[in-house]
């Protein structure tokens, strides 16, 4: 009898448990590795999203080829949710965001639209991921999805492995993640960089170089990769690099006459003061690295270093003072100084706000920088196959 009830309380049990009711099958989604906006004209978007196609098998009349692991949906409408209603109809799968590389912006839409009304979506729904790297592109965002992979099997993971890699190791553009951005953006300067995708050459070959600026969610300018070194080292974000700078007494000027230092530390702090009514920043940068290329100097001697280690600091400094000039210029606190007396002092802050742009114009910048050649790179202070006397 007993037996008997525990058969008649585990069915009981049984019948209580839920079953496949809400299952999802996987061939009913479509997982987005990348998204393309554009502006198509004052009241349509449109936008390319880059599936992943799990499919291995061969495409038509590529004998021992396969079909490409990237495939290209472009729907429009007047907001992005009415483009992206187009996605099943067109592809047969509903679109999944949660495994999402990249947001590529095209240059019009980044200059006539608010960013932060197009990337609204990606931060309200509950798939996508705060760590989607958003991209600005040299003109419309949608044709650089047709570029085939080097060696990632999407263009999306592509363009994500470029972009991380190029300000880990040569900073040549500055990373930043979808949350991140959108803290920068409501933070008091309003401002923010995101890394700019142009074609290099002729060729279709796309490259992460470079930054677009934003204020108030629109693209305002473009810094170059030298400016975005610079940028990047005032704002500590400086990984690795190498440094070039002009042989000690190049007298002709010849671009091969150059010299390099290969940057292992690097440390940097910007300490804003007000003045008066004037206001004045400090920035201190330290670099230690070793010689990465010699080409004319000969580093016998602790004198000889000196003069090669002033050599790269009057080259730095050079280079972050023409960064500070056209940020002046513009007046953009790109560099987040606003941020900083904001953080320290609010009420300040208040009384700044309505003339900080022409504040930071008239900024002093107090700049110091230090360099440390660690080591040659050899036991040899000369050019390669040169004998020391």
């Amino acid at each position: 009898m007993k037996r008997r009830l525990r058969l008649l309380a585990l069915l009981l049990a049984l019948s209580l448990l839920c079953g496949c009711w809400d299952n999802k099958e996987l061939d009913e989604y479509g997982y987005v590795q990348a998204i393309a906006i554009d502006m198509i004209n004052d009241t349509q978007i449109e936008i390319t999203t880059h599936f992943y196609n799990p499919s291995s098998k061969m495409e038509m009349g590529n004998v021992g080829g396969t079909a490409p692991k990237g495939i290209n949906i472009v729907t429009s409408g007047e907001t992005f949710f009415d483009a992206m209603r187009e996605i099943p109809a067109k592809f047969g799968r509903k679109a999944k965001w949660d495994h999402m590389r990249v947001i590529l912006l095209g240059e019009k839409l980044a200059k006539s639209l608010n960013i932060r009304e197009v990337l609204d979506f990606f931060s309200r729904d509950h798939e996508p991921r705060g760590t989607i790297l958003p991209i600005i592109t040299q003109n419309s965002a949608g044709s650089y999805l047709d570029i085939k992979p080097f060696i990632e099997q999407t263009i999306g993971q592509q363009f994500k492995r470029m972009e991380l890699s190029g300000t880990q190791y040569s900073a040549e553009t500055s990373s930043i993640p979808l949350y991140q951005l959108a803290i920068q953006l409501s933070s008091p300067s309003k401002t923010s960089t995101i890394p700019y995708l142009h074609i290099d050459g002729t060729e279709p070959k796309a490259i992460i170089s470079g930054v677009a600026l934003i204020r108030d969610g629109k693209m305002v300018g473009i810094l170059k990769e030298q400016d975005t070194e610079a940028f990047m080292m005032l704002t500590d974000k400086y990984k690795s690099g190498v440094l070039e700078f002009p042989c000690i007494n190049n007298v002709h000027h010849r671009i091969q006459d150059k010299e390099s230092l290969e940057v292992l530390s690097f440390n940097s702090r910007l300490r804003p003061s007000i003045q008066g009514d004037a206001v004045h920043i400090s920035a201190d940068v330290a670099i230690e690295g070793t010689i990465g290329e010699l080409r004319c100097s000969h580093l016998k001697t602790s004198k000889d270093v000196e003069h090669f280690e002033e050599a790269i600091t009057q080259q730095v400094e050079k280079q972050i003072q023409h960064l500070l000039t056209l940020l002046q210029k513009k007046k953009l606190d790109m560099l987040g100084i606003g941020n900083q007396i904001y953080r320290r002092n609010p009420k300040l802050w208040r009384q700044l706000e309505p003339t900080w742009d022409d504040l930071l114009a008239e900024s002093k910048f107090e700049l110091h920088v230090d360099v440390s050649v660690l080591s040659t790179g050899m036991n040899a202070g000369t050019l390669f196959g040169t004998k020391e006397k």
